[in-house]
C-alpha cells in the first residue's frame, strides 16, 4: 500500500536521486509526520504537492502525500517540479501513499464509504494508526468530516464535529474563532453548546486567549430575539460555568474584536466565510480603482504598497490556510477547495502548531471532566506526548 513514488511508473527511468545530499537522522527525527489528502481541492494533485513541497522546507514536519499514481504521473512535465519532488522523497521528507479513486466535489459525503481506498480515507486511516499526527484535506468537506467520524470517532459526549475559522477583527493583535462554517447545516441547541466549548478550548490552545468572550450569531442583542433554535442555544449558553458567554452578536460585531468564539449552524457560517472571503478582493479593487491615474496614480500606490499588501494579509484566507476540524477524535484540517501553495503551507503550519499544543489532550480533558473550568493557556501549552510514526520503508 505505501511506496515512494520514485520507486513507481516513469519516474525509474526520468532521473536518479543518488546524489542528492540526505537530511541528518536527527533533523528527521524532530520533525512530525503529516498526512495530506493529495486528491482534495479545485486544483489538486499539482497545487497541494506544491504546496507540500515548500513546507517541508519551511516546517519542522514530513508528510504522507496520499494521491492516485496516475494522477500525478501528469506533472512530470515541469523538469523543476519533478527535481524538487523527488529531491524531497530522497530525503525523506515526503513518502507517497498510493490512493484508489478519489472523492471528487460533486460527490456525496456517503461516497466515503463506496470509495474506501479514497485518498481522503487513506489519510485518516495514517492518523488512526498513529502514523501521522494530524491530516490536511482541501477537498470536500462533507466528506472529509464523513471520513473523520467513520475513521478516527467522536470525542466522547461530542455529537457533531464543526468546522472552526479564523476571522480577523478591528484588532490586528486578535483574530475571532466562528464556528460552525459547513459541517452541520442543520443544528440543534446542545450542537451548538457543544460547539461553544471546543471553540472555547481551540481558542486558549491554540491563540492563547485567557478566559475566551463567547458569542451566540443573532439578529438582535436582546435575549429575546431570534427563532427557536437561537432561543434555547442562549439559555444553555448562559448557563453553562465553563464559558464566559458574552451573550448574542450581529453580524455587524463578529469582526468587532468584543469576542474570541462566535457560535452559529454551518449553513450560517458558512455564507459568514464566502461573503468574507469576497471583503479583501472587493476591497483591494475598489483601492486601486480609486487611486487617480498617471503619475500621481503610480506615486500614490508606491507609498501604499506596503498597506495594501497588510490589508490583503488580514484579510486573505489563505493566509489561514484551513481550519480546525473540531469534536473528532484527532487532529484535522479543513482547507479551502480553492487553496494553492500559501494556503497549504499555512494550514499544515496551523496542524504542527495543534500538534504542539497537544489540543487534543485539552479536548479530550474537557469532555472526560464535563464539570471542570477552562483551562489557561499556561495548562495547555505542553509539547506532544504522542509516539513518533516509524520510518516509511
Amino acid at each position: 500500500m505505501l511506496s515512494l513514488l520514485s520507486a513507481v511508473g516513469p519516474l525509474r527511468h526520468v532521473r536518479t536521486t543518488r546524489h542528492l545530499p540526505k537530511r541528518s537522522e536527527d533533523d528527521l527525527s524532530r520533525r512530525l509526520w503529516l498526512a495530506v489528502d493529495g486528491m482534495g481541492g479545485d486544483h489538486a494533485p499539482e497545487a497541494i504537492l506544491r504546496g507540500c513541497l515548500e513546507a517541508v522546507q519551511r516546517l519542522p514536519v514530513r508528510l504522507w502525500f496520499c494521491c492516485e499514481p496516475q494522477a500525478l504521473d501528469t506533472l512530470w512535465q515541469d523538469e523543476v517540479l519533478l527535481q524538487d519532488f523527488e529531491r524531497s522523497v530522497s530525503n525523506g521528507l515526503i513518502a507517497v501513499v498510493d490512493a484508489g479513486p478519489s472523492v471528487t466535489m460533486a460527490d456525496e459525503a456517503t461516497a466515503v464509504r463506496r470509495k474506501r481506498k479514497a485518498s481522503i480515507n487513506m489519510a485518516m486511516d495514517l492518523v488512526n494508526s498513529g502514523r501521522a499526527h494530524g491530516i490536511y484535506s482541501a477537498g470536500n468537506s462533507g466528506a472529509v468530516m464523513a471520513s473523520a467520524i467513520l475513521r478516527l470517532g467522536r470525542l466522547e459526549s461530542i455529537d457533531r464535529p464543526a468546522i472552526g475559522a479564523l476571522f480577523p477583527t478591528t484588532d490586528p493583535a486578535r483574530q475571532v474563532l466562528v464556528l460552525d462554517v459547513g459541517a452541520n447545516m442543520d443544528c440543534k441547541a446542545t450542537y451548538l453548546h457543544q460547539f461553544a466549548l471546543l471553540g472555547s478550548i481551540y481558542s486558549a490552545a491554540i491563540l492563547g486567549v485567557d478566559k475566551p468572550r463567547v458569542g451566540l450569531i443573532n439578529i438582535g442583542e436582546e435575549a429575546c430575539k431570534g427563532n427557536e433554535l437561537s432561543l434555547a442555544t442562549y439559555g444553555l449558553l448562559q448557563n453553562e460555568p465553563r464559558l464566559d458567554f458574552r451573550g448574542n452578536c450581529e453580524g455587524r460585531d463578529v469582526l468587532s474584536g468584543q469576542f474570541d468564539v462566535v457560535v452559529c449552524d454551518g449553513f450560517t457560517g458558512n455564507v459568514l466565510l464566502k461573503f468574507l472571503e469576497s471583503v479583501g478582493k472587493v476591497l483591494l479593487d475598489v483601492l486601486k480603482a480609486e487611486l487617480p491615474r498617471g503619475r500621481r496614480g503610480k506615486l500614490g500606490a508606491a507609498f501604499l504598497r506596503g498597506n495594501l499588501r497588510r490589508i490583503k494579509q488580514r484579510l486573505d484566507h489563505a493566509e489561514h490556510g484551513g481550519a480546525l476540524l473540531l469534536g473528532v477524535n484527532g487532529i484535522c484540517i479543513v482547507g479551502h477547495g480553492s487553496s494553492r501553495t500559501t494556503a497549504v503551507v499555512a494550514a499544515l503550519r496551523l496542524a504542527l502548531s495543534a500538534c504542539d499544543k497537544n489540543i487534543m489532550a485539552q479536548l479530550r480533558q474537557l469532555v472526560c471532566q464535563p464539570q471542570t473550568s477552562m483551562p489557561s493557556p499556561a495548562d495547555i501549552d505542553s509539547p506532544v506526548q504522542e509516539q513518533q510514526p516509524t520510518t516509511p520503508v
